[in-house]
């Protein structure tokens, strides 16, 4: 069997191409960086971007599943990329994989898709899409899902999408380097009362889920098409868990609070400005942040449990333990 893994270099991509190789099968990875320890690896890198149709069908010929993890995040840059790398590469891999006749498609979404900036409570997979769209990066992730989701069973191509939430862990590149950034430089504020629930999973329990995905897609399964949560399934105090973060990099506690009104509405100026200027870092808030910071959010994964076998088995306790470890590692300079 061979697998096509896109941004095998990446967070999530790193440890999915590892567990596939762990279980003796073969990786193909597809990105635009060049990744010499992925190939020390045995992975087979083809290098190129996301929506060149040439070298997607190079990278696709003779793939039998496809793990399309690379995407764009973020919450300040324009649309068009967004657009460009999340939802128009999406379709071209797509295509060149109905065309190079993959049996099996495995889309990492995000649970960012159903947030509107209400509390979110347990929440299904209906409603499917909200009503508004707080930032590019669920916008360009949910119309990708829905290409995904429409494209099961055409040419004999099988689809399902995941929506991993807070995907954390050793060699994250993303959310927890930005987390611990703002807090070294003072500028971490707890958004709202403080007490909001959320979701989040282990970074190793996320990849296992693919591989679950992807083992139970077949054309009479449940999967076939379909959407899920993926997550701990036990939802924590949201600042709580910051502060014990902070405590592993050998910061302190977050010590100010702003309102979740005057937080959304200084996300709305900056979003404003950034965009008057044409600006593409991140802002300091925007209101989809606002909303993620201060709102419940935690998700029902009951149906990736009863469908592809989903349980976590790495707790939330271990994975603490895998974050000081790799502190320790490095010196006290995380992320290196």
């Amino acid at each position: 069997m061979l697998n096509l893994v896109t941004g095998p270099g990446g967070f999530l991509g790193r440890y999915i191409t590892e567990q596939l190789l762990s279980r003796g099968q073969k990786v193909r990875g597809f990105s635009r960086g060049d990744y010499p320890y992925l190939q020390a690896m045995g992975v087979e890198m083809v290098r190129g971007d996301i929506s060149d149709a040439q070298k997607l069908e190079e990278a696709c010929r003779g793939v039998d599943t496809i793990y399309h993890v690379a995407g764009l995040c973020g919450i300040g840059e324009p649309w068009e990329r967004f657009y460009r790398t999340n939802t128009y590469g999406t379709h071209c891999l797509l295509e060149a994989a109905r065309k190079a006749g993959v049996k099996k498609f495995i889309y990492t979404s995000s649970s960012s898709v159903s947030f509107d900036g209400y509390d979110q409570k347990n929440v299904t997979v209906e409603p499917v899409y909200p009503t508004r769209w707080l930032c590019h990066y669920s916008h360009s992730k949910a119309l990708a899902e829905q290409e995904v989701l429409q494209m099961n069973g055409k040419d004999g191509l099988l689809t399902c999408s995941l929506r991993p939430h807070l995907v954390w862990g050793p060699r994250d590149n993303s959310l927890i380097p930005r987390l611990i950034s703002r807090a070294a430089a003072g500028s971490l504020k707890r958004v709202g009362s403080g007490k909001n629930l959320v979701d989040m999973i282990y970074v190793e329990n996320a990849a296992a889920a693919h591989l679950q995905a992807a083992d139970a897609l077949a054309v009479n399964s449940p999967v076939a098409g379909n959407v899920y949560f993926l997550s701990h399934g036990q939802p924590v105090n949201c600042w709580e868990w910051i502060d014990e973060l902070l405590e592993i990099y050998q910061l302190p506690p977050v010590k100010h609070q702003i309102s979740y009104a005057a937080a959304w509405s200084a996300g709305w100026f900056f979003e404003k400005i950034w965009k008057i200027f044409s600006w593409e870092t991140d802002p300091p808030m925007t209101r989809f942040l606002a909303g993620q910071l201060a709102k419940d959010h935690y998700y029902d994964i009951s149906p990736a449990k009863r469908d592809f076998g989903f349980s976590p088995t790495i707790t939330k306790e271990q994975g603490m333990e895998a974050l000081k470890k790799e502190f320790s590692k490095t010196k006290g300079v995380p992320f290196s």
